[in-house]
């Protein structure tokens, strides 16, 4: 592993790590969660290196080792977060792994964002995990309250007091600039996540034109990607070719996968689906 400044076209920097592999077989993007460093998928990009699959994670502007000074002053977005740091990354793949095929893995808002990718035509294929519309009103339970309250209340209350959204209170990641958790909230509380946004605030995408297989994975205990929810998703994405498959956690046995633990290491044995998907597309 190699960390690497990426260079994004608005001249900013995001920090990287690149992981190469002496018998290449493709390479990956591994775009992350919401406010999720890229330290994250360590044991899963090294994993995959191993596998054949050269690969590189980052950190989104205002996350991790790309936060430079003051988050209050960040001026990141969800929409630039998918249409310049992810573009950059995948940029920066095709240059250190020229003439193979590119795949993205994404996790939860890192599947969401592709198609503000300026260069998601380049992919061969996606596979995302734990990437849903996160819509509110799909939500069950006591967690659709906590989700509610977060929501409506926790977002907008911290952006206007401290100017970011300071989500590790509520256990959610890294802090949050405010143009990020804004949107984030806005999205969820419609239908569609980021199709409320289009032809709107975002005119330039490829949500209607992507046409690459995907395969969207997520856990009967993640109480956000819930299978309505991934539904909400895929349908945003007109042409992509969508597999789905749904895992549960007696079947791998594993007490858990949840939203996040399908990338920690003592998860493993649930990278095979990962990796089978790629062979099938190399």
């Amino acid at each position: 592993m190699q960390d690497i400044e990426i260079k994004c076209s608005d001249n900013t920097t995001i920090k990287g790590s690149l992981y190469k592999s002496d018998h290449l077989k493709g390479a990956v993007l591994i775009a992350p969660a919401t406010g999720i460093k890229r330290q994250f998928y360590h044991d899963f990009a090294e994993w995959l290196a191993e596998h054949g699959y050269g690969a590189i994670t980052y950190d989104n502007q205002g996350i991790g080792g790309s936060l430079k000074g003051s988050i209050r002053l960040c001026p990141a977005s969800l929409v630039s977060w998918g249409k310049v740091d992810q573009t950059a990354g995948l940029e920066r793949l095709k240059q250190e792994f020229p003439d193979t095929k590119y795949h993205l893995v994404g996790h939860s808002a890192g599947g969401q964002l592709v198609g503000l990718m300026e260069n998601a035509e380049d992919l061969s294929s996606v596979f995302n995990y734990a990437c849903s519309s996160g819509s509110l009103r799909n939500l069950k339970g006591g967690f659709k309250l906590q989700a509610y309250f977060f929501m409506y209340v926790f977002i907008p209350v911290s952006n206007k007091l401290i100017n970011y959204t300071n989500t590790p209170l509520m256990n959610m990641g890294e802090p949050l600039p405010q143009k990020v958790a804004s949107q984030w909230s806005e999205w969820c509380r419609g239908k569609g996540y980021i199709e409320m946004a289009l032809g709107k605030t975002i005119r330039k995408h490829s949500y209607d034109t992507l046409d690459i297989p995907s395969l969207w994975v997520n856990a009967t205990d993640d109480d956000i990607a819930i299978n309505k929810n991934v539904d909400d998703m895929t349908r945003v994405f007109k042409k992509l070719q969508v597999e789905r498959l749904t895992l549960k956690p007696s079947d791998e046995s594993f007490e858990n996968i949840g939203h996040m633990d399908f990338f920690r290491r003592n998860h493993r044995s649930l990278w095979r689906y990962a990796i089978n998907w790629l062979d099938k597309h190399k």
